[in-house]
């Protein structure tokens, strides 16, 4: 279909605003599904950290403790990180003794890591935020000037496209660097999100870096590769349905 834009519907709808803010639209829902891959991998599979635990024998690691001890510790941990648990005291059975599990290292690093994983969710919150106001606005264009609703979404699609392909291209470079030599780019990831040393831990005196050693953040990292790749493929695959629907308009 043919759509003819008179000059005065030219002079008060510009495609550039839209361009422009679908695809920074696009990066912040691309961002969105990356924080929502790390959630669903730490707090949404279950069984995921009894896996890991037996995978790497963390228990042999705990003097006398078992797998449900351990899990209840885990819980706990993920409760803080998310800021539903006020401190990271947490009590548990080692050695037949009742004992806190994390030292006080442990426990300010925890506090670095919180921190850390509550900016990511306002964060998301930031990006949903972003991509609503830009379906309103595309609503509202669609309502106001309905002679050019197919031209509108058109360049709606491009710019989500356009956003994702970007996002997409940065991230697999990214990837491919890192899977140079994970352990080197381990450390630069601490570098750049902690200003501190807190996070070197001992494994001779600190039980954290027992239960989560640097294989698990490996697996971890590949997990929620997959699953950011399942949901941005869901997206996209949304994104192409409508834009050939608006094709045929």
């Amino acid at each position: 279909m043919n759509i003819n834009v008179s000059p005065s519907s030219k002079d008060c709808f510009s495609l550039w605003p839209v361009r422009i803010s679908g695809f920074f639209s696009a990066l912040c829902i691309m961002v969105s599904l990356l924080i929502t891959s790390i959630e669903a991998v730490a707090y949404w599979t279950p069984g995921y950290y009894e896996a890991e635990y037996t995978k790497y024998h963390v228990l042999d690691d705990l003097p006398e403790m078992t797998m449900d001890d351990l899990l209840t510790v885990t819980d706990e941990m993920m409760a803080f990180l998310r800021g539903k648990r006020a401190d990271l005291h947490v009590y548990t059975t080692i050695g037949g003794e009742t004992r806190e599990f994390f030292n006080e290292r442990e426990i300010a690093h925890m506090e670095d890591v919180q921190r850390l994983f509550i900016g990511g969710l306002w964060l998301r919150r930031f990006g949903l935020l972003v991509t609503a106001s830009y379906a309103l606005l595309i609503v509202s264009l669609r309502k106001r000037y309905p002679a050019q609703r197919a031209l509108l979404m058109k360049h709606v699609f491009a710019s989500l496209c356009a956003g994702m392909a970007v996002f997409f291209a940065a991230a697999l470079l990214i990837t491919a660097v890192i899977s140079t030599n994970f352990s080197k780019y381990f450390i630069v990831f601490h570098h750049i999100f902690f200003d501190n040393d807190l996070w070197i831990l001992n494994p001779a005196t600190d039980l954290l870096i027992n239960i989560v050693p640097e294989p698990f953040f490996m697996d971890t990292a590949v997990r929620i590769a997959a699953t950011f790749g399942g949901m941005s493929a869901a997206f996209l695959g949304t994104i192409l349905f409508l834009w050939k629907k608006a094709n045929r308009l």
